[in-house]
């Protein structure tokens, strides 16, 4: 099926580059891009930002990889290309982050992870991170929903003054037998109307060399082997078509996103077993839309428009264990309505209205169908004075649930987690002492939940319809300063943020009943994050043509388990435990050296000792990890063609280390990419 699917990307590249060749038209004259004039949003609190030059240096195949490198996150990576990678921030939850692509949230009513690993650089031209909410009132209800945001923002058509057509195409190969073709092409039918086309196929062995290793609490070597990496194979095709309008006053966008893939999941490493055998298959389609206009000069609306159609099934056909073979059907429906209004020159108001349609059926036996319906209402302002900025809201979440009886045969009664109702506010100030120094010192609260998912509430003999969200409670302070300079260092920007997070209600799995097979879901965890999060970058001119970009960031966070649990032995040992895998001190440095066309790029990342358990014993503890990173590029031009090559060395000292236990990650390899443009 998937060398069908290689073949038809393979086609598709090459039709593309001949219907480019077929439509260029050498002597049209374009029009200079129409600039939109809009009223200025009063940000707040700025975010963590990779874009540019910056985003493209980094050694990093997914967004996942790219987001390591901001302060205050911890990203889970079980290995690969194709392994699963999910974000935290600041130790709440994966579950507590919003993930936005192009301004409208992704969405995982089943179990409310975003896989990062899906999502490809190679069409990226932004990645933003905002703690507790990007600090402008103008957004959907959404955008004011979780603990934290991280914003996607993917490439938009340009052309120069005589362009109609761009042309991008891209091969990427290298380590694991990877083979990575793009295309991208980008059509301007007119000054205020233009097309994009982006697609992509994947394809790894995933078969890695990794050195597994135990030492015993004697000092002993328990087991110490080299072997290769199995069953972490991945075939992928992500395809992008949208549309981008101008009009009076503002703008409008259509995007349809395409992803399916078949992966190898080739799990722990436990009890001498090397090697899994269970597969899974995804596909996600979500057909999007935005508009924005500025009615009057006081008012401005924005409406956007979402259907999303996930299919996922887990094949797991080792009978020793237990046969699984299930499937799983997502739907989701979503609109939102944004209205901001300028009462004074330097006050805005703003009104949200969201509602969201989420359905999850499965072939699973005693499935029971549930189907959420989200009403989430905001009132936000915005106030700036010479010195100072603040910024509130109180979000309004509604929540209905209802269940079908699904493939359940039970002969009881089919129930619902009960409704939900919630008031969430939140404050943002920020106050600048002086005005000829760009020096700003900010703090917020926020106090948010994130719902129990699907699988929380539903999954066969697992799930609680009882369950209460989990509340987070967020204090945080800190300061910003930016300077431009004339000497040899061009810029310099820092940022420092101390916080503390209460995450209350905390959905873990509990045994059930008095064997250890069987589990469910309950509100029993408590967990305190006090943490320290700070970053600067510079540009500095070594020489006339030779400039450094250097980007520094470190985290330090103590988040402590105050769990209650009956056993007095287990109480002993995990009250006020540091919280699995979050380690006490991480960071990372990224250092790009430009000279004419050629660019030189290191990046590293530090993670420091952790425990994969609250019980912080011996037996759960992890050792630090490190990685260095390396790449060289080079860009040419060929009449109207530009062209880039570049190579990368990942993990350059060819460290042996996990992010998550018994999940080893690869040595030392390789990527070599060639891109050319027109």
């Amino acid at each position: 099926m998937f060398l069908h699917r290689a073949f038809y990307t393979t086609i598709l590249f090459s039709f593309s580059v001949f219907c480019f060749a077929q439509n260029k038209l050498d002597s049209t004259l374009m029009l200079k891009e129409v600039l939109v004039v809009a009223t200025h949003y009063r940000e707040v609190i700025p975010s963590q930002k990779l874009s540019g030059e910056t985003l493209k240096s980094l050694n990093s195949f997914s967004v996942a990889d790219a987001i390591r490198y901001f302060s205050g996150v911890q990203i889970k990576d079980y290995g690969g290309i194709g392994g699963l990678k999910t974000v935290d921030m600041r130790s709440m939850g994966t579950n507590h982050m919003g993930i936005f692509y192009d301004g409208i949230q992704l969405g995982n009513a089943q179990n409310g992870q975003i896989d990062l690993g899906k999502f490809s650089l190679d069409n990226i031209e932004e990645i933003s991170l905002y703690n507790g909410q990007k600090s402008e009132i103008f957004q959907s209800a959404k955008d004011f929903s979780a603990s934290g945001t991280v914003y996607l923002r993917s490439r938009k058509p340009r052309f120069t003054d005589t362009q109609q057509d761009h042309l991008k195409t891209s091969l990427k190969g290298g380590s694991f037998d990877l083979l990575n073709p793009s295309v991208l092409w980008e059509h301007k039918i007119s000054n205020k109307l233009s097309t994009s086309f982006n697609a992509e196929y994947i394809y790894s062995s995933g078969r890695y060399k990794f050195r597994y290793k135990r030492v015993l609490q004697d000092g002993k070597t328990a087991y110490d082997t080299t072997a290769i990496r199995q069953n972490g194979d991945i075939h992928a095709l992500r395809a992008e078509a949208g549309i981008y309008g101008i009009i009076d006053k503002g703008f409008w966008n259509t995007k349809l996103y395409f992803y399916d893939s078949e992966r190898g999941i080739p799990g722990a490493i436990v009890n001498n077993v090397w090697k899994r055998s269970q597969r899974q298959w995804d596909r996600n389609i979500f057909l999007q839309s935005s508009w924005q206009k500025s009615i009057t000069k006081n008012y401005d609306l924005m409406v956007n428009v979402k259907y999303a159609n996930d299919f996922m099934r887990y094949l797991n056909p080792d009978t020793t264990l237990l046969h699984i073979d299930n499937s799983f059907w997502q739907q989701e429906v979503y609109a939102s309505v944004a209205n901001k209004y300028s009462i004074l020159k330097n006050w805005d108001i703003d009104l949200s209205g969201d509602f969201q349609w989420n359905t999850l059926n499965s072939d699973m036996a005693g499935f029971i169908r549930p189907t959420r319906l989200t009403t989430l209402i905001a009132a936000a302002s915005a106030i700036s004075w010479t010195h100072f900025k603040i910024q509130g809201s109180l979000l309004a979440t509604l929540v209905n649930e209802r269940v079908d009886r699904g493939n359940t045969t039970a002969t009881d009664t089919v129930s619902s987690a009960p409704n939900k109702r919630e008031l969430s506010p939140a404050v943002f100030l920020s106050y600048k002492p002086f005005i000829n120094i760009p020096l700003s010192f900010r703090a917020f609260y926020k106090h948010i939940f994130r719902m129990p998912t699907f699988n929380d509430l539903y999954y066969t003999d697992i799930g609680n319809i009882s369950l209460k969200p989990e509340y987070t409670h967020q204090y945080n302070l800190g300061f910003y300063y930016s300077k431009e300079y004339k000497g040899w260092i061009k810029s310099w920007q820092a940022q420092a943020d101390a916080y503390y997070n209460q995450v209350t209600d905390k959905i873990v799995a509990v045994p059930k009943g008095n064997g250890m097979y069987r589990w469910m879901m309950m509100n029993l965890g408590t967990v305190e994050i006090k943490g320290i999060d700070v970053s600067t970058s510079s540009l500095i001119a070594l020489s006339k043509n030779l400039f450094a970009n250097v980007k520094l960031s470190y985290t330090y966070q103590k988040a402590q388990d105050f769990t209650k649990r009956k056993s007095e032995e287990l109480q002993k040992i995990t009250y006020g435990g540091q919280i699995p895998y979050i380690p006490w001190h991480n960071g990372s440095a990224i250092i790009g050296l430009m000279y004419k066309d050629w660019r030189l790029n290191y990046s590293f990342i530090y993670v420091g000792e952790r425990y994969h358990n609250s019980a912080n014993i011996p037996e759960n503890y992890e050792q630090p990890w490190y990685t260095h990173d390396m790449s060289v590029a080079k860009t040419f031009s060929y009449k109207k063609w530009n062209g880039k090559i570049s190579l990368e060395i990942n993990n350059l000292l060819s460290q042996d280390y996990e992010v998550v236990l018994n999940y080893p990650m690869p040595k030392r390899n390789y990527k070599l990419a060639v891109s050319f443009e027109i």
